[in-house]
């Protein structure tokens, strides 16, 4: 490299659920520069849940120009560009035209159960679960393109002739950054290809008999490729032009790398449209017995694959926007702090919000959300810290689960993601665990995971070693809850989420 890394940078582009956003980073890990934009939410019906891909391309196209601007940046000073995503949501687009056949469908979306329940047959929905470590369920990718393949006219007939091109949010961005119709690179990474129910996580290869049970001709798939290596440069035109791309994470296994939780027993939880733990097994794979899932945690250049427990939550902050943008209870998400202190406890109120069913570790695609314990004594703030307290709750399901399937129990949760901002919901966090919550100085771990798989594959930064030596914490949270009340307060939630189970009847 002509630079050194003071004077270079590692550019991410984090395409999330609700946004898409550009994130210059500097050799010690700070941010130097950002810009961000939201996309719409497209909610066809109950349950649907869609993204205009190429809304989220020229999204992406204005963020790369304005944290370049932001920086006073040009392309030669970006020593290489890391891509992190949402990892299931699904695209299917035309290899000579780059036009979607359909809107994405978003990982939220149930509009496959009936599919899934189809597929799993008389094994149910573990049928792939020891070639791919996930249930058969409406979360993952597989099913919505299959979906798409089944009921979008002519499509199964174009994609058997070998002119459509399926991916998660990281192919089709790096598809239409690398050139798109015209040589567009067709690639994603081990981490992504593992939540699509089509990639056998011993080999990190595509598994032809499930693309045969789903109808998905294999001549729609990206390569796959490990989470840090040079793949291509940024196509000519553009404001990152000839910028060289050089990593790829699905976004929890990003905020995992950014967290440094590099070694095995290591974990962190993400509090994002939903919640996410994930916890490195190293180079041995981990099925879970208690609901979880066996995922690909990265996989640097030629190295073996690292393996990761992960526990998969719907709803967190989602819940909060929802609260938000559906009731108009608050103005802002900052308001839900507010309103959940003016009380002292949740009245006895719990909200389990099984929108969208419930993921981890329950995988109950008929429960739908509720709100149990309601009396006259109840006002807005409970509502409130009802709302913050289901996050924790779901969390503790998750961390049990994780503790009893890897036999060591966590002794410190890092956190990351916009909503661990909220200090009331860490507190409560830690209390409900009974473990320390430790939050860091870059909270938004998921864009820095990315630079730093694009940074280790150029040199910009050296070894692992230089990630745990960037991480810094912010604060930390102490348990300071009485025991007895503790697990009174996780039994209340336990017995709320069995009135949310069996809403969704088969003929629904």
């Amino acid at each position: 490299m002509s630079q050194s890394p003071s004077e270079q940078f590692i550019a991410a582009i984090d395409q999330g659920t609700t946004s898409s956003r550009c994130m210059i980073f500097n050799h010690a890990g700070r941010v130097v520069a950002a810009d961000q934009r939201e996309h719409e939410q497209i909610f066809p019906k109950a349950g649907w849940v869609e993204h205009d891909a190429v809304e989220i391309w020229n999204n992406i196209r204005h963020v790369t120009a304005g944290a370049l601007a932001d920086a006073d940046l040009k392309p030669a000073d970006i020593a290489a560009v890391g891509i992190t995503n949402q990892r299931e949501t699904a695209v299917v687009w035309e290899r000579t035209t780059g036009k979607p056949i359909h809107n994405a469908i978003v990982w939220q979306d149930t509009r496959t159960d009936r599919i899934c329940t189809a597929l799993g047959g008389h094994e149910g929905s573990s049928r792939y679960t020891a070639t791919t470590g996930l249930p058969l369920a409406t979360y993952f990718s597989g099913p919505k393109v299959k979906w798409i393949l089944d009921n979008i006219d002519g499509a199964r007939e174009k994609a058997e002739a070998g002119e459509l091109c399926f991916g998660t949010m990281d192919s089709w961005v790096l598809w239409n950054m690398t050139g798109g119709p015209d040589g567009g690179l067709h690639y994603t990474d081990a981490t992504n290809a593992s939540r699509t129910l089509l990639m056998d996580l011993d080999t990190l290869t595509w598994d032809s008999g499930i693309c045969a049970d789903m109808g998905i001709p294999e001549s729609m798939l990206p390569e796959v490729k490990s989470s840090s290596e040079v793949y291509g440069k940024v196509r000519e035109r553009g404001s990152l032009a000839g910028a060289l791309i050089a990593g790829i994470l699905g976004d929890q296994q990003a905020a995992t790398f950014g967290q440094a939780c590099l070694s095995p027993g290591e974990a962190k939880n993400t509090y994002g449209t939903g919640n996410f733990v994930l916890l490195n097994t190293g180079t041995e794979k981990v099925m879970s017995k208690n609901g979880l899932l066996t995922t690909v945690c990265y996989k640097i250049g030629q190295q073996d694959a690292v393996y990761a427990l992960e526990g998969s939550i719907a709803v967190t902050g989602s819940l909060v926007q929802w609260l938000r943008d559906n009731l108009g209870m608050i103005s802002t998400a900052a308001d839900i702090e507010t309103d959940a202190r003016s009380v002292d406890d949740n009245g006895g109120v719990y909200f389990v919000p099984a929108f969208s069913g419930l993921f981890a570790p329950h995988w109950r695609a008929d429960a739908r959300g509720a709100i149990v314990g309601l009396t006259r004594f109840v006002n807005k703030g409970h509502l409130a810290r009802a709302v913050l307290e289901a996050t924790a709750y779901q969390t503790r399901e998750v961390i049990d689960a994780m503790n009893a399937d890897s036999g060591v129990d966590l002794k410190v949760l890092k956190v990351d993601g916009g909503m661990v901002v909220n200090e009331l919901l860490m507190q409560f966090q830690a209390d409900i665990l009974d473990v320390e919550v430790v939050r860091p100085v870059v909270a938004e771990t998921t864009a820095l995971g990315a630079a730093y798989a694009a940074g280790l594959a150029v040199g910009f930064w050296d070894s692992e070693d230089d990630i745990r030596n960037n991480w810094a914490k912010d604060k930390s949270w102490t348990p300071s809850m009485d025991p007895a009340q503790r697990e009174k307060l996780y039994a209340g939630w336990k017995k709320a989420v069995t009135r949310t189970l069996n809403w969704v009847d088969d003929e629904d």
